[in-house]
Parts: structure tokens; sequence; C-alpha cells
């Protein structure tokens, strides 16, 4: 969506509602081009053709309207999974389940680097600068998310149980951010593991180490659900 060169006041909830949706879209380009660190107020402004003063009437943060991209990313994550999930699993031994099920889910955010992105500055800076009101509303769309894809993930691994498939996406949520972050260093790492070799076993390849730690872990929890039992 494209904005007129000179400003003009939105005056109705339609207008508003399109503002807001091409800065929404605006900054969505910018992440396919830079990483969410380099995504500054100053230029998404720039870019929707308003003062910056403007675009915060519509967004009150350069983090509220990364947090509303994540919350719509993840979103479309979990509709790409209830078909992904269930064409994973089909034929396979009860065994095989959790594993490709885990799998899926890495293929999954391994095809989006820019959820991957977003997820890894969640907690750290996404975070912190939004009002309590804004920080309420991103985690309500998260825990409905995150709720979602827990009841896809039992309807595939019943043996899991509805309790430890939130936990796993809980977790492989945290995960993914952790090991995006350390699978993309700085450029003096870069050099540094350049200039040692020794040091290469610290920079981690992004897709096969999260799947094996998803895999680790939804089987771990596999496992643990298991010996719960009352034999």
């Amino acid at each position: 969506m494209t904005l007129p060169t000179k400003f003009q006041r939105a005056r109705s909830e339609e207008q508003r509602a399109a503002r807001r949706q091409a800065i929404l879209e605006a900054a969505a380009a910018m992440l396919t081009q830079m990483p969410v660190a380099q995504v500054t107020l100053n230029e998404l402004a720039r870019r929707v053709c308003l003062a910056k003063s403007n675009v915060l009437r519509y967004f009150e943060s350069r983090e509220a309207v990364l947090l509303e991209l994540l919350d719509d990313a993840s979103h479309e994550l979990v509709a790409h999974l209830d078909g992904a999930l269930a064409r994973a699993v089909e034929g396979a031994p009860a065994a095989e389940r959790a594993d490709r099920i885990a799998a899926c889910l890495a293929q999954a955010l391994v095809d989006r680097p820019v959820l991957c992105d977003l997820i890894g500055a969640q907690a750290a800076v996404l975070e912190r600068n939004v009002s309590p009101q804004v920080a309420a509303a991103y985690k309500r769309a998260a825990m409905a998310n995150a709720t979602a894809l827990a009841g896809q993930i039992t309807r595939h691994l019943p043996e899991l149980g509805e309790q430890d498939a939130f936990r796993f996406v809980l977790s492989a949520t945290m995960v993914s951010g952790a090991v995006w972050a350390h699978a993309h260093p700085s450029a003096a790492m870069r050099a540094a593991y350049e200039a040692d070799p020794s040091l290469a076993a610290l920079c981690v390849d992004f897709a096969p180490t999260l799947r094996e730690t998803l895999e680790v872990l939804l089987s771990g929890l596999l496992a643990r659900a298991r010996d719960s039992r009352p034999a």
C-alpha cells in the first residue's frame, strides 16, 4: 500500500486503519532488506512519507510496530503448520512422530528468517519499549498462537499430552530465537572464528542445530510423559 507524498490526516476509522496497514507493510518490507536491529523509526517514517511524530499517532514505538509484525508472522506459521504437520506424520509409527514434528517445525522456522529474527529480538529488545497495554495485547495474541500450535501437536502426538505440548511450543520459541542469534554473529565474532579454527565449534549452523535441539527437546518431553504414566 502506498501513501501520498504529502501527509494528509486520516480522519475516518477506515483511513486510520489504512494508514496503520501501510506502516506495517513498510516495516515488513524493511525486514526483508535488513535485520531487526537496523530498522529505525526515522527510516520507517521516511518510507511511508510521514513525519516521525505522525507515525507515533498509530504506533507508540518502533517496538510496537515490530511486535505486531511478530504476531502476524507467528499466526501465519501456525496456519501453515496445521497442514504441514499432518503431512509430516502421515503413516509414521508412533516412535517416529516426535522427530518428524520437531523437524517439520524446525524447517518451517528455517524458511521464515524474518520471523526468526523477530523472535530472537523479542524478549531483549521488542518487549522493552512498549506500554503495559501493548505488552498485554501482544502476550494475549502470543498465548493464542502457542495454544493453537500446541493443540495441533497434541492431535498428532497424543502421547505427549496438552500440558507438555504447550511446554514444548514455549521452549521451541525460546530455543529458535537463541539459536538464530548464535548462528548470526557480529562481524567481529565472524572474524574471530575465521582467524582461529579452534573456535569453529562455537559457530553454529542454524538449520541443523535448531532441528537437532527441537528433536531432543520433544523426545525428552515425550519420554518423561511415558515414564510418568501409572503402571
